[in-house]
């Protein structure tokens, strides 16, 4: 809003000047003409001409020069409208003398003066707003001696309006000087057309047009405008002669000189325009298929871009991808061309063993047209076709087509070969970045899974009245398949279990979610450990698939009898220390693995064991990972080292027992990569 109101007052007031120059003039005039004396000093209409300048001159420098959404053709627009509305203005002038006819009012010097006054005003307009537009052209990709150059140049004309405004005899003599020195910058200055390089084939001839019509424009105010001409051949004795105003003169021979410099590079660059828009749209096409992994979501699309840049860039009627790499099914992408020409194309050559490569030694493509000429119904003469490969891998060709023969050259080879060689590097770029969102997929995905896993293990674990518990469980990869968990069934009885899902990673885990869930709805019961071993493997063999399988071990601990029934199914014998006999020994009962028999005759392969237990006694479960740890030399922890751990912290807590028993284990590995999952369920009956 504020650049609008500066840009309206200075309007506003650079009319208000011109009016002031009208009133002033004729003044003079008026006097001059009867012999009198002017009241008004004669340096006053030059003055008043000189704020009118420099108004218009800041008018379209907010208008023009700090306008950043103008394009190189709306300025020439800009200047092209303002000159049409200057020249409509000056016929309507000239059409009204017509109508008047030679009466006394157009011969009058008042008529004369006044008219004479308006096409200065107009032409001073159309000047200042050209210079406002050509200032913008010359100084685009501008360098800092340009800067200093145009600099010096404006200055210089807005110095000359003191000179325009008041008689300096010893500054007369050097009027041509001045004049000539100005001439000479603008021309240096004309020279630069570096935007005429950035507009295209339609925005040339656009640019030419505007040009030849400023330049017809200029032509007739600066020599048709009767008040002018009639200016320079009387000599305008009678009023103010504002002729050799060198502000005007210069800005006339300047906007003159770059209008018509522009006219003609316009013009002599129109021919070659083709050329580089091609190898802009070569480059536009190259980048579009180096972004295209960014951009694209899957490999079809960078086939389909390569396909339609290659037959873009080289003016091909046609062309085709055919796809033959392990990872895709065979597919052919066509452009401008059926399915079925395309199959005939390659079969027609495959039989024939031609290869449509340009050979590198020669300006044309081998001469293919005898070959495509014997194919009945082909309307192409011209192939031109490039391997596409990914690590070096030849996963499809690139065919492009024309309906000329040889139509195909050296230049338009390299082009297409460059082309395939990006789009090899793209589709390998994509495939990397394919398998990076994958496995940052599945990465979340695990971790999702561990999550879930966690919230499966027991966060607290039921103590009884006389035997306390404690747990610890560490996966080899993001989730496992160990389990374990007590469930409180009354005040007396407990159920404990341990368990290991053949396997590693996210099935193990869901094996283990379906392990939690027989446990929680079977235990309740209050079955016997034999019995909950038989159901849990009736269920389980509907859930798990042949080959998979869970070794368990199920407890129940009666505190109201000091004893502990139990079953073991195929899992890692108990470790067990007796504090009476003070020595520690492993339980080793027979029994085979949930869902390894999955009939009926399961109930041949468990076996229901008891024992009383007495305070101090301590009751160590693990699974498979723990005496399978190895060392650097290979040697696995073993049965004998984990009952030598347990002996050694016997008298400690459940808690201090499972710290020892890690740390050992860490310690005996000798790093914190473990390679199967770490398990441990501890009981300790109370003294």
């Amino acid at each position: 809003m504020r650049t609008k109101a500066i840009t309206r007052l200075l309007f506003t007031l650079a009319i208000l000047m011109w009016l002031a120059l009208v009133f002033t003039d004729l003044s003079i005039s008026f006097s001059i003409s009867n012999g009198l004396r002017p009241e008004i000093a004669t340096w006053v209409p030059k003055v008043i001409l000189n704020i009118y300048i420099v108004l218009l001159f800041y008018y379209y420098r907010f208008k023009i020069e700090r306008d950043e959404s103008l394009n190189f053709i709306d300025l020439l627009w800009r200047v092209f409208a303002t000159g049409l509305i200057a020249t409509v203005l000056s016929l309507v002038i000239r059409f009204l003398e017509y109508l008047i006819g030679g009466t006394k009012l157009t011969s009058h010097f008042l008529y004369q003066e006044f008219t004479y006054l308006i096409n200065l005003g107009l032409m001073v307009s159309v000047l200042l707003c050209a210079f406002m537009a050509w200032k913008r052209l010359i100084l685009y990709q501008k360098s800092k001696w340009l800067i200093r150059l145009w600099i010096a140049f404006e200055y210089g004309m807005m110095i000359s309006l003191i000179y325009n405004s008041f008689s300096f005899p010893f500054v007369a003599r050097y009027y041509e000087f001045i004049l000539g020195a100005f001439v000479l910058v603008g021309l240096v200055l004309s020279g630069n057309m570096k935007w005429v390089a950035y507009l295209n084939f339609r925005q040339k001839w656009t640019g030419l047009l505007l040009l030849l019509l400023t330049i017809f424009y200029l032509f007739y105010i600066f020599l048709t405008s009767g008040s002018i001409i009639n200016s320079l051949g009387d000599q305008h004795t009678v009023g103010i002669d504002h002729t050799y105003h060198i502000f005007i003169l210069s800005l006339m021979i300047f906007v003159s000189i770059y209008s018509i410099f522009s006219f003609l590079v316009i013009l002599f660059n129109l021919p070659t325009t083709s050329v580089f828009e091609q190898k802009l749209e070569e480059v536009v096409n190259f980048q579009r298929i180096s972004q295209s992994i960014q951009t694209e979501q899957n490999e079809e699309s960078v086939y389909n871009i390569l396909l339609e840049t290659s037959v873009s860039t080289v003016f091909a009627d046609a062309g085709w991808l055919e796809i033959t790499g392990d990872r895709e099914q065979h597919r052919v992408y066509t452009y401008e061309i059926t399915d079925k020409e395309a199959s005939d194309i390659i079969e027609h050559l495959a039989k024939r063993n031609v290869r449509g490569l340009l050979e590198q030694n020669q300006d044309k493509t081998r001469n293919l047209s005898k070959h495509l000429a014997t194919l009945k119904g082909s309307r192409f003469r011209s192939i031109l076709a490039y391997p596409i490969y990914v690590k070096g891998e030849n996963i499809g060709t690139l065919a492009l087509l024309k309906e000329l023969p040889e139509g195909f050259n050296k230049e338009m080879n390299k082009i297409v070969s460059t082309f395939a060689n990006q789009a090899g590097i793209s589709i390998e770029n994509f495939r990397l970045m394919e398998e990076a969102l994958q496995n940052e997929r599945y990465k979340e995905e695990l971790k999702i899974a561990k999550t879930v896993q966690k919230s499966l293990l027991p966060q607290v674990l039921e103590q009884g009245q006389d035997f306390e518990v404690a747990a610890f469980s560490e996966s080899a990869d993001e989730v496992g398949g160990d389990y374990y968990d007590t469930l409180k069934i009354n005040d007396h009885q407990t159920a404990l279990i341990i368990a290991d899902v053949s396997g590693k990673g996210t099935t193990a885990a869901f094996h283990m979610s379906q392990m939690k869930g027989i446990f929680h709805s079977l235990a309740q019961g209050c079955i016997d450990p034999n019995e909950f071993m038989l159901r849990a493997n009736q269920a389980l063999i509907h859930c798990l698939e042949r080959g998979s399988f869970i070794s368990a071990i199920f407890f129940l601990i009666d505190s109201q009898q000091k004893l502990v029934k139990y079953a073991r199914a195929g899992h890692c014998p108990i470790l067990y220390y007796n504090k009476t006999e003070d020595r520690a020994f492993y339980l080793k009962d027979k029994g085979v693995a949930l869902g390894m028999v999955r009939n009926k005759s399961y109930q041949d392969f468990i076996q229901q064991k008891e024992f009383t237990y007495k305070p101090g006694d301590v009751m160590l479960m693990f699974t498979d990972g723990i005496t399978e740890a190895k060392n650097q030399r290979n040697e696995q922890f073993g049965n004998d080292r984990l009952a030598e751990v347990l002996y050694d912290v016997k008298t400690e807590s459940p808690r201090k027992i499972q710290e020892r028993l890690i740390s050992r284990l860490y310690e005996f590995s000798g790093t914190d990569n473990i390679d199967d999952d770490y398990t441990t369920l501890i009981v300790r009956f109370k003294n």
